[in-house]
């Protein structure tokens, strides 16, 4: 009769809602049941709405708590201490014996919202007793006044709690892996199984305005979330209102799906523009516009864009008017300020009363996940440029798969200088923050290397994104103290040099995060996360991502990585095909991505990148990397910029010429300061210039670099 009664006030109070149950009958008698730890609730909740006695394995002091006596009776309670090995050999026993047993393996509730360090002793518990493992996923726990979040997150007196019961699965170990190396790689598989978990079970199968309504319920509407240089925040009250105001005035000029361009800077009233137009079903096509009139013309066309936002404060304050110019020569530019005059006080009302009320109106089921929500072009680097058309789900699931791996919270501040146009300064400089109800402030370029530390100390920033040659540039312009807030700095979109790496963690105490994508991945493949890191690689896959390494002649340890999972795009647009979906397939099937990078995986799942497959020269019949080259002349000149690039030759196939910035650099030098490298490695040719031609984001225009030396 408690048990009935508890479930009644618990369904009453908390709204609980439980999936999955066939699942638990599927599992089987003997069961391991883990669960993510959101708050003191937790036992309390399984115990109430799994069927049948249910054991739980609960961490010694916690079980104490007098407060929690009463309502672990309701179930068969193991004490244990993860962390001490004989009470973990007496779960094993006891499990063998048929019997439904819940643990957490964080072994404590969480702090951080999302999943704590996982003890592998769960997953010798998995391992030795043979018992099914049945993941489930609370949530709503963490925002209760039960949860350890408090001024983390908005607590709430009874905000709904989920219960999802993920299908049973079996824990399977080589039986080559014995002693403490099969206890850790248990523990691993155990790892990776509750992250995946935490993604199939996140809400990314909706649209970004629904996303965005949902972070409102979670940190509430008058909680600041966007800033810029104009120094006026907008909480989600205002965001939202002014979204829907420039969408039904954009959606009075354009039509459903449409594919608009946007030539517009970082800034909050580009945010706006962006989710008003995906608001109505209409396609933002982000055009970088420091490829001149040409290329934005060039991408239009490609995505068929015949109307494209901009601003004339903008043009005139980055000094593009010769390029709005040509560019209004070929498509029509409508400017925010005339937009702006159109919406009066009628549509102004008429906004904010939709935007209090759109939790009731708006229904995520009239939106296709799978629409197109941003099309992003190719940065050109390595050929034609490309619209990389990215869903709604793309989106979401790169940011849920993100999440996964790294905890944010509503605390944090995130300094996004990277231009909208690029997919790091979209996706997780833009949407990350916004959605995930942190305070983002945009500043409208990354050049700008003396200002941007002093406004990450201003800010209190917590949170950067960067390349390594803007993250070198900061490092040396900064003040030792201005980086002192700083949470997370990852670096993507190029090599993390090893000389910035140490430069930021000498000068600054922060371990710089580097990672690895691309426009096609939404970008993000990989990370090394604060629990997962592994120097000198790019860190582990995203969650339920596959992978394929197609074998390179010449390469033994590494292959060609080809890559599956929700944050694949939906398929490019082609300049000889304008605007007709080409959708991503590779040699391994539909849906895969040739990333065109040669890759190493380790053991433990750890990437390593060793070059592009058009970043190999092949000399005297042997493949060089290109990236080696470069690797072999940073560490010769740490304080200089380096480019390789390969040429034919008549005598050896190809030959490798390095560019370079440092003055009266030499072959014989560089094969000085690289003792024991065979000569193969070594460049035919050095080529010294004044400066390396680099493209917006700070990438290396290798195509640039190529005509120069061609032109030499």
């Amino acid at each position: 009769m408690l048990k009935k009664f508890l479930h009644t006030l618990l369904t009453l109070l908390y709204r609980v809602e439980v999936t999955g149950l066939e699942h638990y009958e599927q599992a089987g008698e003997r069961i391991l049941i883990v669960a993510n730890h959101t708050s003191f609730l937790d036992p309390l909740l399984l115990g109430v709405f799994l069927p049948d006695d249910i054991t739980f394995a609960i961490n010694t002091h916690i079980s104490e708590q007098w407060w929690l006596k009463p309502f672990l009776g309701l179930s068969r309670v193991f004490p244990m201490n993860p962390t001490y090995p004989l009470s973990l050999k007496d779960l094993i026993h006891h499990l063998q014996n048929d019997t439904k047993t819940v643990i957490f393996p964080e072994g404590r509730i969480t702090v951080t919202g999302t999943l704590m360090k996982i003890y592998d002793g769960t997953g010798m518990v998995a391992d030795k007793s043979g018992a099914a493992i049945l993941p489930i996923r609370i949530d709503g726990g963490q925002y209760t006044h039960f949860s350890r979040l408090h001024k983390i997150v908005r607590l709430r007196l009874f905000p709904k709690i989920t219960i999802k019961i993920l299908p049973p699965t079996r824990l399977v170990v080589p039986d080559e892996l014995k002693g403490k190396i099969r206890r850790q790689y248990s523990g691993r598989v155990l790892a990776n199984l509750m992250t995946e978990m935490m993604l199939a079970t996140s809400s990314y199968r909706q649209s970004i305005f629904s996303s965005l309504l949902e972070a409102r319920q979670i940190h509430g509407g008058k909680h600041h979330v966007a800033e810029d240089l104009e120094r006026k925040p907008l909480d989600y009250n205002n965001l939202i209102t002014r979204t829907l105001a420039i969408g039904n005035a954009l959606k009075q000029i354009t039509e459903t799906g449409e594919a608009v361009g946007v030539f517009l800077p970082n800034s909050t009233k580009t945010l706006c523009v962006i989710l008003g137009l995906q608001l109505h079903g209409r396609v933002p096509a982000m055009l970088n516009y420091s490829t001149g009139s040409a290329g934005m013309f060039s991408a239009c066309q490609t995505a068929k864009v015949n109307i494209v936002l901009t601003s004339r404060y903008f043009i005139e304050q980055g000094h593009l008017t010769n390029e709005a110019d040509h560019l209004a020569q070929q498509v029509k530019l409508v400017y925010l300020e005339d937009l702006a005059a159109h919406i009066g006080a009628f549509d102004k009302v008429t906004a904010w009363l939709q935007a209090r009320t759109a939790d009731y109106w708006y229904s995520s089921e009239q939106h296709n996940p799978d629409s197109p929500a941003v099309i992003l072009f190719t940065s050109g680097s390595e050929g034609v440029p490309k619209g990389v058309v990215l869903s709604h789900a793309n989106v979401l699931a790169n940011l849920k798969q993100l999440e996964a791996s790294i905890s944010f919270n509503a605390q944090d501040v995130v300094l996004n200088f990277l231009p909208m146009f690029h997919s790091f300064g979209f996706t997780v400089g833009t949407m990350l923050p916004v959605l995930n109800g942190m305070r983002v402030f945009f500043y409208p370029t990354p050049l700008h290397y003396a200002v941007i530390p002093e406004m990450a100390y201003e800010l209190h920033a917590t949170i950067m994104f960067g390349t390594n040659t803007f993250l070198a540039a900061y490092a040396k312009k900064a003040h030792a103290y201005d980086f002192f807030n700083m949470r997370y700095v990852v670096a993507g979109a190029e090599k993390l040099q090893e000389t910035t790496r140490k430069l930021w963690a000498d000068k600054f105490g922060i371990r710089v995060l580097e990672g690895y994508g691309a426009t096609e991945t939404t970008p993000i493949t990989s990370v090394n996360t604060p629990m997962y890191y592994k120097a000198g690689t790019v860190g582990r896959f995203m969650p339920a991502m596959e992978y394929q390494l197609e074998p390179i002649d010449g390469i033994d340890d590494a292959g060609r990585l080809h890559v599956k999972g929700p944050n694949i795009m939906l398929g490019y647009f082609l300049a000889d095909n304008p605007a007709v979906l080409v959708p991503p397939k590779s040699l391994y099937g539909d849906g895969w991505y040739d990333t065109g990078d040669i890759v190493n995986v380790d053991d433990e799942g750890f990437i390593s990148i060793r070059g592009r497959s058009k970043r190999f020269a092949k000399v005297s019949g042997e493949m060089v990397s290109l990236t080696a080259v470069e690797t072999l002349a940073t560490n010769a000149w740490p304080d200089t910029h380096h480019a390789a690039i390969s040429l034919p030759d008549a005598k050896k196939g190809e030959q490798v010429i390095l560019v370079t910035t440092q003055q009266q650099a030499t072959v014989q030098q560089l094969a000085a300061a690289s003792q024991g490298v065979a000569a193969i490695l070594l460049p035919k040719k050095i080529i010294i210039v004044d400066a390396i031609p680099v493209m917006a984001t700070g990438k290396t225009n290798y195509i640039a670099v190529t005509e120069l030396v061609r032109n030499v």
